[in-house]
């Protein structure tokens, strides 16, 4: 009678317990409702209905200019401030007011060469920061598909004007980092020079680095290619699998630049000592290339490293009383899955967390996903990580890190522990009439859902929070509130301090 007894009772808590999870759970397929928590909507643009995939904010003088990097689509779009229909590229958004942003520029971008990127990266500057450059001009750096990087002269960012072309020929890029303080930039591409992968589909194993001095934007430098051994031309070592995909630096204070290869398994992350990098023997060799190498990371298979985020001198208040151990580095590593694999019939990404406080042996302390269960997540749409916010704004650095999770859209992290990081909030918005489709199969196996794509994510100085969507959902300005928003440190804001 006892067993009986406590079987009943069990299963009435399965019961119960299943009928919580479903009625909690967040419907990924349809998302006509706005799920959130501890994160508010402040304002939104359509983006004219373009595919977005990387925003990033800019102070320009009095104002606050987003520039949002585009997949491209067909049909093409109509610019409605032009009257054209315009291949995507770079779409220009004025935030001043987060609450009423104007869309006042779109930049076209190619359909020619890697049809994946019609202008999706981009990266700023401020003339008054580089070095060498009109102190009076705001720059803006972005792919041009998968040909060429470009310069662009944004100090009218209704009117921009292309300023050069930084390198083409290229077969595919990535993502971008530039120095502002020292004008070096890291730029994805590949092959140029260096030899074609010989694999079937190679992805992302045809890009390397090529490094500029654009201290000055009108005067490009060109300091020299990094890759993997094994990617460069007259190599002795067998091709790796995977190319560049991020690259972080934290500049010369910092002295050292993480680059992340191989977005969906088989992740390579190389800590770099970046004065070596830069100044040392430039011949693209496999010694030279090692030469600047200060740790690596071979993720297994199922592990990859589309992008990374350096949490540097973390203070640990759980070791406080130890003699050591109290003060650590970590770096942050994000998978990105194959985007045209839905319905989780890819391996999931995750982020992951590694203690570097000993470079040349990196350890991992932890691993976070948002749980599948929680909104059924795998019943359509891209369900995995993509990236984390790279502005290091001090409101939030070492505190909070936001997540791109595609259909899961944006979740905030509590990371003042890397070992145990915890979720504190999220925004999955809803569907439009723009919202694009996810389809998996082909012909009369195929079959397509409604829903969110969340691609990536930035914030700014002020503490507001942007989220772009591959789907043509649009770019929401959001920004944390409760209990989250006391982990964050509003002091630090600029121009908004502790405002609501």
């Amino acid at each position: 009678m006892l067993w009986s007894r406590v079987a009943v009772r069990s299963a009435s808590v399965v019961a119960i317990l299943y009928a919580l999870a479903t009625s909690f759970a967040i419907p990924a397929v349809a998302q006509q409702k706005v799920q959130a928590s501890n994160i508010d909507l402040v304002g939104y643009d359509d983006l004219q209905g373009r595919k977005g995939y990387l925003p990033v904010v800019q102070k320009q003088g009095d104002r606050w200019i987003a520039y949002v990097g585009h997949h491209p689509d067909k049909p093409l779009i109509v610019n409605p401030l032009t009257g054209q229909a315009e291949v995507n590229g770079t779409s220009v958004v004025d935030v001043t007011d987060p609450r009423h942003p104007k869309y006042i520029a779109h930049i076209p971008g190619t359909e020619e060469g890697d049809e994946s990127t019609g202008a999706a990266s981009a990266v700023t500057c401020s003339g008054s920061e580089l070095p060498h450059a009109d102190k009076n001009k705001f720059y803006l750096l972005r792919s041009f598909g998968g040909l060429a990087w470009e310069m662009w002269d944004v100090t009218d960012p209704a009117a921009p004007n292309r300023l050069n072309v930084i390198v083409s020929g290229l077969r595919g890029t990535h993502k971008a980092t530039w120095e502002c303080d020292t004008g070096i930039a890291y730029l994805s591409g590949g092959p140029l020079d260096w030899p074609m992968p010989a694999m079937k589909n190679p992805g992302d194993a045809i890009d390397h680095a090529l490094i500029y001095d654009l201290s000055d934007p009108a005067k490009p430098v060109f300091v020299r290619a990094f890759g993997l051994p094994g990617q460069e031309p007259g190599s002795s070592v067998p091709t790796p699998p995977v190319g560049l995909h991020g690259v972080a630096s934290t500049g010369v204070k910092g002295n050292r630049v993480y680059f992340t290869n191989g977005n969906a398994g088989s992740g390579i992350v190389e800590i770099v000592d970046r004065e070596k990098l830069l100044n040392g023997p430039k011949e693209p060799t496999d010694g030279n290339l090692r030469y600047p190498v200060v740790g690596r990371m071979d993720l297994p298979a199922d592990m990859g490293s589309q992008m990374s985020f350096p949490l540097i001198h973390v203070q640990l208040p759980e070791f406080a009383k130890q003699k050591e151990g109290a003060l650590k580095d970590f770096l942050v590593v994000i998978g990105e899955g194959h985007s045209t694999t839905y319905e989780c019939r890819d391996i999931r990404q995750m982020v992951r967390i590694f203690d570097i406080s000993t470079e040349s042996r990196p350890v991992g302390v932890s691993t976070w996903t948002v749980p599948e269960a929680s909104g059924n997540f795998c019943s359509g749409g891209y369900f995995g990580t993509h990236g984390s916010n790279e502005n290091p704004t001090p409101i939030f650095y070492n505190r909070i890190l936001f997540i791109a999770h595609h259909n899961a859209g944006l979740r905030a992290l509590d990371v003042r522990d890397p070992y145990h990081p915890a979720e504190i909030g999220y925004y999955i918005p809803a569907a439009t009439d723009k919202t694009g489709k996810s389809c998996v199969g082909k012909g009369v196996d195929q079959h397509c859902k409604i829903a969110i794509d969340t691609s990536n994510v930035d914030v700014d100085d002020r503490g507001y929070i942007y989220i772009v969507d591959q789907q043509n959902t649009g770019m929401h300005i959001l920004e944390l509130t409760g209990s989250a928003r006391k982990i964050a440190d509003f002091t630090k804001a600029e121009g908004r301090a502790g405002q609501r």
